[in-house]
């Protein structure tokens, strides 16, 4: 008798399996140490594999439950457990930063402008990272007598500049709010109703499945490895000031997490807040998180809108760069497709400001399992 299911499994396994071919054919000719997939459709994982290599020192080959430090899409995890606290009115995002960071966040040039909460998440609060970012000291006049430099010539809200000291700020907010350490927030809050492995702290997660990062290096098309990624800060844990010691854990870049895991948090907020019977955050506060504040960038708050991936579809999501790691995470809500791509090394060529390797892989996954 003639099965369906058969057919289907096998049409799906062709397909894979061709993307694939095409995948193993872009890393004979482009450089890359490793490469991990997940690809969504109808809000479900329906595939998710693994390529190359998680140590290319001794050859350990990736596997799909290995984790990466994903760098800048963790600014949606802190913006996530920012819009939790908005919904419990415990904060609003119109407040002014100075009173919730507990000193003066004032743009110099424009004194009287409050800068707020939601002018950090979106990038437009007139801060840089010109003084650094790994310590608030940066941006405190008391810590710094170039504090100054920490800010544009622009008024706040009147322009945009990506900024990871913005996040660094959020996290530490969200941690004099609650209370409790940043990390164990995202983890309590956000990882475990939604049954994810990962999180901030690099010393609580099982060493054997973090894949090493490498950079690329043009000059001589090397790859070094990039250990700092992992650096535990154990003595600065150790030593650790709540509401202050915040940017150890990096809210901006820090997350460590698996590409399968990374898109289940991505279905979350493709189903605007909601994913598993659990919800994150409320559905108003999620599509907040999506809309375009800055025009010109078409970023929200966190979450970034782009035509520039797959032609003709407009996504949502956020890219990462950091240590020689490059990572994406894009859905497309209405048609409920999404893919997660994590490279711990490759080439850094780009096409369309997107890193080429993953621009090239989601369009073979799209080309193969969702067309």
């Amino acid at each position: 008798m003639y099965n369906l299911n058969t057919k289907v499994a096998y049409n799906f396994s062709n397909k894979a399996e061709k993307a694939e071919a095409a995948i193993q054919q872009l890393m004979q000719t482009t450089p890359v140490v490793g490469l991990s997939v997940a690809v969504v459709k109808n809000n479900k994982i329906i595939y998710n594999h693994s390529f190359g290599y998680k140590d290319l020192d001794q050859r350990l080959p990736l596997q799909n439950n290995n984790i990466f430090r994903i760098a800048s899409i963790s600014k949606s995890f802190t913006s996530t457990a920012i819009m939790q606290l908005v919904a419990k009115k415990q904060i609003s995002l119109d407040q002014d930063v100075s009173e919730l960071v507990g000193f003066k966040i004032r743009n110099p040039k424009f004194p009287n402008t409050i800068i707020t909460l939601k002018m950090l998440l979106s990038h437009r609060s007139s801060i840089n990272d010109s003084e650094g970012y790994f310590s608030l000291d940066a941006i405190d006049p008391s810590k710094n007598p170039n504090w100054e430099k920490s800010y544009n010539a622009y008024e706040p809200d009147k322009g945009y500049m990506y900024c990871n000291l913005n996040y660094n700020l959020a996290g530490t907010i969200l941690e004099k709010m609650t209370g409790i350490r940043f990390d164990k927030y995202i983890q309590q809050q956000i990882l475990d109703p939604l049954g994810l492995y990962g999180g901030y702290n690099v010393n609580t997660l099982d060493s054997n499945l973090i894949a090493k990062i490498y950079e690329f290096k043009r000059d001589s098309t090397k790859f070094i490895n990039s250990p700092s990624a992992y650096a535990p800060r154990t003595e600065e844990i150790n030593n650790y000031t709540m509401g202050r010691s915040t940017p150890i854990f990096s809210p901006t870049g820090g997350m460590k997490i698996s590409a399968h895991d990374l898109a289940e948090y991505m279905i979350m907020h493709s189903q605007l807040g909601k994913h598993k019977g659990k919800r994150i955050i409320p559905k108003n506060l999620s599509k907040q998180m999506q809309a375009i504040i800055s025009e010109e960038e078409n970023y929200g708050m966190a979450l970034e809108t782009s035509t520039q991936l797959i032609p003709g579809k407009t996504m949502i999501g956020h890219t990462g760069v950091a240590y020689g790691l490059y990572s994406i995470m894009f859905f497309e809500p209405k048609e409920k497709i999404g893919f997660v791509v994590i490279s711990n090394g490759c080439d850094t060529k780009t096409i369309n400001g997107i890193n080429g390797v993953l621009h090239k892989t989601v369009n073979i996954l799209y080309e193969h399992l969702i067309q």
